[in-house]
Order: C-alpha cells, then sequence, then structure tokens
C-alpha cells in the first residue's frame, strides 16, 4: 500500500495506533466498543434469549418495549408525581 507521507523506518503508520490502544485497553478488562472483548450488553442478551427468528424476535421485542412503557406510564409515574418537588415552586405571584 502507497503511504504518502514519508516516514522513518522502524515507525507504524498512525493508522494502526487506535486499534493497538483498544487492544491494551481490552487487556486490562476495559473496551472501547461492548462488543470489542466479547461482551454485547443487555439488549444483546435479551435478543439473544427471545425465541423465533429475527421477525418474531423484533415483533415480541417492540411488544415488550410497549409493555414497559405502559406500565411506567399507568402505575410507576403516578405513584413518583407526588414523592417529586414539581410543583414546589418558591416564586410569588406579583
Amino acid at each position: 500500500m502507497f503511504d504518502p507521507v514519508p516516514r522513518k523506518s522502524g515507525c507504524t503508520p498512525s493508522r494502526r495506533a487506535p486499534w493497538r490502544r483498544a487492544a491494551s485497553l481490552v487487556r486490562y478488562g476495559v473496551g472501547l466498543v461492548p462488543w470489542y472483548d466479547g461482551r454485547d450488553g443487555m439488549y444483546g442478551w435479551i435478543w439473544r434469549h427471545l425465541p423465533g427468528n429475527a421477525w418474531s424476535k423484533a415483533l415480541i421485542a417492540l411488544v415488550l418495549a410497549l409493555a414497559v412503557v405502559y406500565v411506567l406510564f399507568q402505575y410507576v409515574f403516578p405513584w413518583a408525581e407526588p414523592l417529586l418537588p414539581f410543583n414546589d415552586v418558591t416564586v410569588d405571584n406579583q
């Protein structure tokens, strides 16, 4: 591959530096992205454990997300509203 920037012999091209940094971080248990060191996070775990093919997994994931939103708006937020200080205003009407 042609390198337009002349370099001293033995110098590593700058395009390899991020990968070396990522490899050194993974060695210490820290990844720049979750899937770089084999972890894929919470959503990957959910996706792997849903049954069926990709379309049925997508449909089930959508239904689960809608169920979570429904439970939050119907039960959790109304329960938490009196506990939140949004109506405690210190400015007088003048």
